[in-house]
């Protein structure tokens, strides 16, 4: 009954998406006052890729597929909404927001910093698709800073932004690489990949695919919920690092941070769709599209400054240099004890 009752809700978010001064009619409050009306999943599968992410789309066709994942994800973003709303100033705390515009960090994270561990999968059909173990190495380094906001450019960050801009507290350790030789020179975004090479331990493992995926794509990856077999991330081997066979204006491992963001629940930081659509984060503000390039500061959208030089935007890897509170938050309840992601926690 949920399943048909929300498919009528993402139906009637589509017909709303139409128009900017809209707003979802549909108030779906349970009795712990979790508000879930504004939820979809569902994005235009006419969307651009041109900013290399294929994500969206993936999910969209993993929808199509899979009749029982709307409702693991939906179960995972009402969890969170429910610690979220459990940490409100008003049900007995102090509401703790950390500075994330109503994004508090979700209740039982006593965690400190995090580490996950990470297994490589370097899949290729010549030499230069056999990137290096530096390579690999620097993508790594690249994670740890930008997740920990240690990166050398978080100085570019402009004071309009730089109160949320925050430390995760997730960090990476590579727990091993495989390398892979296929004749195979073009991957596609089928999963083909991780079904010719397993994830391995993926719940207690982030598993990145490194091949060239073709079309244009620099990377995709899997929301909480996904299908374990499918689970973790792809990135082509000339967007994965900072050193090696890597290609500008993505040499700067910032696909890779961004397909991470991805793989715990982060949403594009301009939702997928017009000024009315949500990445479900306060403290990010609302556009109704993708930024590319190295956009002038301030960019205006939706009555609003874009966070263009977010992760979650398709600039270029050189204009990109922070996540928010409010998005940590987000990532860190998947990895709370109960979230969708905990058992990566080391």
């Amino acid at each position: 009954m949920k399943k048909l009752f929300m498919s009528m809700i993402a139906v009637g978010a589509m017909m709303v998406s139409c128009s900017d001064d809209q707003t979802a009619d549909t108030n779906v409050t349970d009795a712990q006052g979790v508000d879930m009306s504004d939820f979809y999943l569902y994005t235009d599968n006419s969307e651009k890729v041109a900013g290399g992410c294929f994500t969206m789309q993936k999910l969209n066709a993993q929808l199509d597929k899979d009749s029982e994942l709307f409702d693991r994800m939906f179960d995972i973003e009402k969890k969170y909404r429910q610690r979220t709303l459990a940490k409100k100033p008003g049900n007995g705390n102090g509401g703790g927001n950390n500075g994330g515009g109503g994004d508090p960090e979700p209740p039982g994270d006593t965690m400190g910093v995090v580490t996950i561990p990470v297994y490589v999968h370097v899949v290729y059909s010549n030499n230069n698709e056999n990137i290096s173990d530096a390579q690999i190495n620097s993508q790594m380094a690249v994670l740890n800073d930008d997740f920990r906001r240690s990166n050398s450019d978080a100085n570019q960050t402009p004071s309009l932004f730089s109160g949320v801009a925050a430390d995760t507290e997730i960090q990476f350790s590579l727990a091993g690489t495989f390398r892979h030789a296929n004749s195979r020179t073009s991957w596609g975004t089928n999963d083909l990949v991780k079904s010719t090479y397993p994830p391995v331990t993926p719940s207690t493992h982030m598993n990145i695919w490194v091949c060239n995926i073709g079309g244009g794509i620099l990377g995709y990856a899997q929301f909480p919920g996904g299908n374990s077999a499918t689970d973790g991330i792809v990135v082509g081997p000339q967007f994965f690092g900072t050193t090696g066979y890597v290609a500008a204006p993505f040499n700067g491992g910032r696909t890779t941070t961004h397909e991470v963001g991805h793989y715990l629940n982060l949403r594009h930081i301009w939702g997928d769709g017009r000024c009315n659509r949500d990445d479900f984060v306060a403290d990010t503000p609302k556009s109704d599209a993708p930024n590319y390039g190295c956009p002038s500061f301030p960019t205006t959208n939706c009555r609003s400054t874009d966070m263009t030089m977010n992760y979650m935007d398709y600039t270029d890897d050189a204009c990109m240099n922070m996540f928010s509170a409010g998005q940590k938050s987000r990532m860190r309840g998947v990895l709370v004890s109960g979230g969708a992601r905990a058992s990566l926690v080391n």
